[in-house]
């Protein structure tokens, strides 16, 4: 679906290149964690965190694969192994790993097998790729807490994260760039808007 809905413009980018592999600790200070999670499409998810309190930055890349510097068009495919995720900086003084997770798994239905809404395939997998043992720890337990408001059974993989691939540069603040794009107000707005309205009600 989202092939489909690319402007040409869009696709003229794709000059430049394919990401290269990020380190866990880039982009990072003493005073910042990172976070790594695919939940269906990445311009959906980055949408997402991009907007909580805390986060420093969003960044669309491939994890959980085998293909080196994969384009977006060789994850695609389906035939690398690598899943749409978003590298997520924040200040954990701010905001808690945890509560990263519970947007995480309000932000997506995590019961779909390698599936979100319209966009199938194993690049569009429920993930966490964790950075330490204590992510690890934390991931299992909220999946675990998680699992209580969904009647059926959360399929998310968690696992290590080896190598983050960032994405081509198109893919990057893509919901802030192309906010009157057809995939983001048929998809990423309603998506915004549900959340927004889950958050007002909690602070009734």
């Amino acid at each position: 679906m989202k092939l489909v809905l690319i402007s040409l413009t869009t696709l003229g980018l794709l000059c430049g290149g394919p990401g290269t592999a990020f380190a866990q600790k880039m982009n990072t200070t003493n005073q910042t964690e990172l976070a790594t999670v695919g939940g269906g499409c990445f311009w959906c998810v980055e949408a997402v965190f991009e907007r909580l309190d805390g986060v420093k930055s969003v960044v669309s890349g491939y994890a959980g694969g085998k293909t080196a510097n994969p384009t977006y068009e060789q994850v695609c495919s389906g035939e690398t192994g690598h899943a749409e995720v978003t590298q997520i900086e924040f200040d954990p003084k701010k905001i808690s790993y945890e509560k990263l997770l519970e947007t995480f798994w309000e932000a997506h239905d995590p019961t779909t097998l390698n599936r979100q809404g319209a966009d199938k395939g194993t690049q569009y997998r429920s993930v966490i790729f964790h950075h330490t043992e204590a992510q690890k720890a934390a991931a299992e337990k909220s999946k675990k807490e998680a699992q209580k408001h969904f009647p059926s059974p959360i399929v998310t993989e968690i696992a290590p994260l080896t190598k983050f691939y960032k994405a081509e540069n198109y893919h990057q603040d893509y919901y802030r760039n192309n906010s009157r794009a057809p995939y983001c107000q048929v998809v990423i707005r309603p998506k915004l808007e549900k959340l927004d309205k889950k958050k007002g009600e909690k602070s009734r």
